[in-house]
């Protein structure tokens, strides 16, 4: 039997985690299904970021970098953030875009591959991608192959396993695709590619703060991730770079900025990468932002108490598991289809669905939006659909707002008031 609004009352009532909801400022009278694109603000934030700018900034102006422990926001935040990805201190740290620290990550893993492949047996000259992948990603690793001679080669996601040979160099993987919520077994994607001699890339910016991630029990090779989505540290949060041990000092990174030096307050003309991760810094860390960031992600740690990461997966599990329950139930018959993976194991915190319509996924969207739901539209190709995206953040996210949205959904599909002009007209972003 279909759940009923009184159902997800009860849940509400009995979740854990309800609480945690606390955390956040929301709109009173709107469901935000938008947490995979931006995180709500947390209520610490304002005064956090305001004390940094009236105290430390206004009133002890350059001495905070000491007083005030500017100088070590970059690590400390980062041995927060490893708390959520299987990291341990001083492996991870903050720093730039997800863009740079990719860049710099796929830099030094190509050369560990160069250095290897020159000790015998044919060269590596092949990165591998899923064709599906978000699209910074691969212009960031095909700007790389440009200057090094190498080929990016984009395939479906179930025939990437059987492409990793003696030509492949670096296989670049998005954890949780930013279209279809589909997730990729870490541990033995990894495997599998070491077993072959490829290094491997993880992008977690759809994945860190939303499910469980091990990069150490992964054996990975290199993570990056974003600070704005489900880390909740506003938009063009600072993001972060892991490094395994095992390469952490093995290679620079190739932006060799003053933070990565081993001692930047040296002024020394030459450069010296810093131990470990810290070599992956570049310039001067964003105080204003990562002070931002720092909140959101201690909104996640406040988990911890209550079963941490494993507590807001069972919850985010529940919640797209009854979403696509109750799209199946009420919208049967209106043109959408589930494109997400319907098996919980092999699917982020999203649900994306498609429409039967043409050009029909981005109006739908807007038309949800003007009633107070808010989710995302990315757009398709001449081989994948236009998809109506919507996140799950578990911890603000109600198994009542899930009804309630589901319900907005029908209504809006049952009336048609989706065709409107007022819901055609795109905006900058989508």
């Amino acid at each position: 039997m279909t759940m009923t609004r009184q159902d997800c009352l009860r849940l509400d009532a009995q979740d854990p985690l309800a609480a945690l909801r606390e955390q956040f400022e929301l709109p009173p009278d709107g469901i935000y299904l938008d947490g995979n694109s931006l995180g709500v603000l947390p209520r610490a934030t304002a005064a956090r970021v305001q004390q940094v700018v009236t105290n430390e900034w206004g009133r002890d102006l350059i001495t905070s970098w000491n007083t005030a422990g500017w100088i070590d926001l970059p690590q400390r935040v980062g041995n927060k953030i490893a708390r959520l990805v299987g990291a341990d201190d001083n492996e991870l740290v903050v720093a730039d875009s997800t863009s740079v620290n990719l860049f710099k990550v796929l830099s030094a893993a190509a050369k560990i591959v160069r250095d290897e492949s020159s000790e015998g047996g044919p060269p590596r000259r092949v990165i591998v991608s899923e064709r599906d992948n978000f699209p910074t990603d691969l212009y960031i690793a095909e700007s790389l192959c440009r200057e090094l001679g190498w080929d990016l080669e984009l395939l479906e996601a179930d025939d990437i396993g059987q492409r990793l040979n003696e030509e492949v160099a670096l296989l670049m993987l998005t954890q949780v695709n930013y279209r279809t919520g589909r997730m990729h077994d870490m541990a033995g994607l990894t495997a599998q590619a070491h077993a072959a001699g490829v290094r491997v890339v993880w992008d977690l910016a759809h994945s860190a703060g939303a499910v469980p991630v091990d990069l150490r029990a992964a054996q990975a090779d290199f993570a990056v991730g974003c600070g704005y989505k489900y880390l909740n540290g506003g938009p063009g949060a600072p993001a972060f770079v892991w490094v395994n041990p095992e390469h952490a000092e093995r290679f620079w990174q190739p932006l060799a900025g003053w933070m990565g030096h081993a001692a930047p307050f040296e002024f020394a003309p030459g450069y010296r990468p810093a131990a470990g991760i810290a070599r992956y810094l570049c310039g001067t860390p964003p105080v204003l932002s990562m002070a931002a960031l720092e909140c959101g992600v201690d909104t996640l740690l406040a988990a911890e108490p209550l079963g941490g990461m494993a507590a807001l997966r069972a919850k985010s599990v529940a919640l797209t598991e009854l979403y696509i329950e109750l799209v199946d139930a009420h919208c049967a018959g209106l043109g959408l289809s589930v494109v997400s993976p319907r098996e919980a194991a092999r699917r982020g915190s999203q649900v994306c669905l498609a429409h039967a319509a043409d050009g029909a996924a981005y109006p739908i969207v807007q038309a949800l939006i003007a009633r107070g739901v808010v989710g995302d539209f990315r757009a398709g190709d001449a081989s994948t659909p236009d998809i109506l995206r919507f996140g799950f953040t578990p911890l603000y996210t109600r198994f009542v707002d899930v009804w309630d949205a589901v319900e907005q959904l029908r209504q809006v599909l049952q009336s048609g008031e989706w065709s409107e002009a007022r819901f055609n007209q795109r905006a900058a972003v989508t």
